[in-house]
């Protein structure tokens, strides 16, 4: 019965043993004292071996010197205090072959009792071809970062270079729009220029005929009037001339006024000044105006001191009186009432004059505008205009209601931040 366990044992062995050979990872077994007891064909082909040269050796030989020094003293510690550092693990561990070369392989450590004696038991997969590749993935991954790295910079200054042109497109095209704008501005006021030329000299040319007219036929009947007797008909003469004179030289201080408006010479430079002064001041210069029968009343609120443009003010009545003068007949009265209200100077002039036509309205303060119901009246249509323009240069504003046959109500309101009680 021994004889056929032996030989049971022995088949098995031989059979144990083709398997081990057959391997394809590396097996060793060592002693308890590192000795080499057996090593599997691949095993000792993985470190540059043949089975037979390290048979005996002690494993360090298939050590790095800096893992050899300490092999012993592993298990000599695992002897003494059952504190397993290698057995029962799987871990990554550096060999060096034959050569002296170094790789790395995969080790599994197990221990075997075996007929009373203790043997180690090292699995070994070799790990060189996952490293390299590992190494290749590494510089690949490496080289792809300093790819992206590179092609992000040359993104962030492609973007920056796109933005730049981005900024300077912008620029080019608000320069353009800017020039359009300009040039557009430019082709209007050329045009308004033109039809303010042609208004004017038509306008200048209907309003100076007139008077001019009138002097040369005076001059001409004066020359026949020498008789002491006929002492009458010239001075009736020589007040038309005059009259002319000074219609002309009305002409003349609104397109005067026009032109240093246009080219922004006026600007207001306020002043102290009391109301009821400077109302007696317009009257006395409106009553060479004013026809038979006609009266300026000045009420409201006129003790009042105020810090204003006097000459602007000035010639805001005197352009809006004249109107109301020269639209209004014989007898009929014109009112100006003043009053503070709102830190304001309100001034209304109302007369019982033509009226303006509701089609007019809303071209009153356009230059050389006249209403249709006005056009045989002298005017150059430039007093409404002008008097708009001084109320603005003193931050102020003006308003106007109007009815054909009753009459019309002018109202301009002037700031008084300044203004005295």
């Amino acid at each position: 019965m021994e004889e056929q366990y032996d030989q049971h044992d022995s088949e098995l062995a031989v059979c144990l043993k083709a398997v081990i050979d057959s391997a394809i990872d590396g097996i060793i077994t060592i002693d308890d004292k590192g000795i080499i007891e057996s090593i599997n064909p691949a095993g000792a082909h993985l470190f540059g071996y043949v089975p037979t040269e390290i048979l005996g050796a002690n494993i360090s030989i298939l050590m790095p010197s800096y893992h050899a020094k300490r092999h012993d003293s592993y298990i000599d510690r695992y002897y003494k205090t059952g504190e397993a550092k290698v057995t029962g693990r799987d871990r990554e561990v550096e060999g060096q072959k034959k050569s002296g070369a170094l790789f790395t392989f995969r080790l599994a450590v197990s221990e075997v009792h075996l007929k009373g004696r203790n043997l180690f038991v090292g699995t070994v997969h070799d790990l060189s071809a996952i490293k390299a590749a590992e190494i290749k993935i590494r510089k690949l991954n490496e080289k792809l970062e300093q790819t992206v790295k590179v092609r992000t910079e040359e993104l962030r200054e492609t973007i920056s270079q796109l933005q730049y042109a981005n900024q300077q497109l912008a620029y080019e095209i608000n320069e353009r729009q800017q020039v359009e704008v300009a040039l557009r501005e430019s082709l209007e006021k050329e045009k308004d220029l033109g039809a303010l030329k042609s208004r004017f000299i038509s306008t200048a040319s209907h309003e100076f005929r007139t008077p001019l007219s009138s002097i040369l036929s005076s001059v001409e009947l004066i020359a026949e009037y020498e008789k002491e007797n006929q002492k009458k008909q010239r001075q009736r003469h020589i007040e038309r001339i005059k009259s002319s004179v000074k219609t002309l030289v009305e002409i003349l201080n609104d397109f005067l006024s026009l032109s240093k408006l246009q080219e922004g010479k006026i600007g207001a430079s306020p002043s102290i000044f009391p109301l009821k002064d400077f109302y007696e001041e317009v009257l006395i210069e409106m009553e060479a105006l004013l026809k038979t029968g006609q009266y300026i009343y000045f009420e409201g609120h006129t003790e009042a001191a105020v810090f204003l443009d006097r000459k602007l003010l000035k010639s805001v009545l005197f352009n809006l009186l004249s109107n109301a003068i020269k639209y209004s007949d014989p007898g009929q009265d014109i009112r100006c009432v003043s009053r503070l209200f709102d830190q304001a100077l309100i001034i209304d002039i109302v007369d019982q004059g033509i009226g303006i036509p509701i089609v007019d309205q809303k071209y009153l303060f356009t230059r050389f505008f006249r209403a249709h119901n006005a056009e045989n009246r002298q005017g150059t249509g430039l007093g409404l205009n002008i008097a708009k323009k001084y109320l603005n240069i003193m931050n102020g504003t003006i308003s106007f209601e109007s009815t054909v046959g009753v009459g019309t109500s002018f109202s301009i309101s002037i700031p008084l931040k300044n203004s005295l009680p």
